[in-house]
C-alpha cells in the first residue's frame, strides 16, 4: 500500500446495511465518511420540500456531487491510510440514470476525476430492507437502483467485491479481511 491512501466505497441500493457496517468500521477506529443524502434530504424538508430528489433531481444531485467531492478532498487531507465512504461520486450518476434524468457531462467527468481503490457491494436483502422519512424506496425499487449502481461502477472499470449476507460482525470481518496487506 505504501504511502498511498486507500479509498474504499460501500455501494448498493437503499437499505442494504452499508451505514450499519460503516458505523461499525468507525467504532473500530477506521476513518469513515457517512452518506450525505440524508442530510441533504433533511435540510430540504426543513425548507418545506418533502422529497427534493423527486421534485428536483438535478438540484438534489448537484448537492450530492458537491458534498461527495468535498468528502473526497477532506479524506485526502487526513493522515488516514484507509478511508471508507458510504457511497461515492458514481452513485450520483447511477441514480440520475435510474430516474432517466438528463444531466450535464460534469457528472461523468467527476466520476473519472475522483477515483477509488476498492468497491464493496451490498446486495439488496429483503430481510433487512426498511423505509423511513428519507428512504422511501420499495424493495423492488431498491433492486432496480442497485442494478444501475453496479452497472455504473462496472462501466467505469471498477472490480466489485460482493459482501456476503450475514450479521454485522461477519460483514465487517469480511471487509477487513479483504483489505490488502501493507
Amino acid at each position: 500500500m505504501g504511502n498511498k491512501q486507500l479509498k474504499i466505497i460501500l455501494i448498493g441500493g437503499p437499505s442494504t446495511g452499508k451505514t450499519t457496517v460503516l458505523n461499525t468500521l468507525k467504532s473500530k477506529g477506521f476513518f469513515c465518511l457517512e452518506e450525505i443524502s440524508r442530510a441533504v434530504t433533511i435540510q430540504a424538508q426543513k425548507e418545506g420540500i418533502s422529497q427534493l430528489f423527486l421534485s428536483n433531481p438535478l438540484l438534489f444531485s448537484q448537492k450530492l456531487l458537491e458534498g461527495r467531492e468535498n468528502q473526497f478532498l477532506e479524506a485526502e487531507k487526513t493522515n488516514s491510510k484507509i478511508v471508507f465512504f458510504d457511497r461515492g461520486i458514481p452513485d450520483v450518476k447511477a441514480y440520475l440514470d435510474y430516474f432517466k434524468t438528463e444531466y450535464p457531462p460534469i457528472y461523468s467527468e467527476k466520476c473519472k476525476e475522483f477515483t477509488y481503490d476498492l468497491i464493496f457491494h451490498f446486495k439488496p436483502w429483503k430481510k433487512i430492507h426498511i423505509t423511513d422519512n428519507e428512504r422511501y424506496e420499495s424493495f423492488d425499487e431498491a433492486i432496480k437502483i442497485d442494478g444501475f449502481i453496479t452497472q455504473t461502477y462496472t462501466s467505469l472499470g471498477y472490480q466489485i467485491i460482493e459482501v456476503p449476507f450475514g450479521d454485522v460482525k461477519q460483514r465487517v470481518d469480511f471487509i477487513i479481511n479483504s483489505l490488502p496487506n501493507e
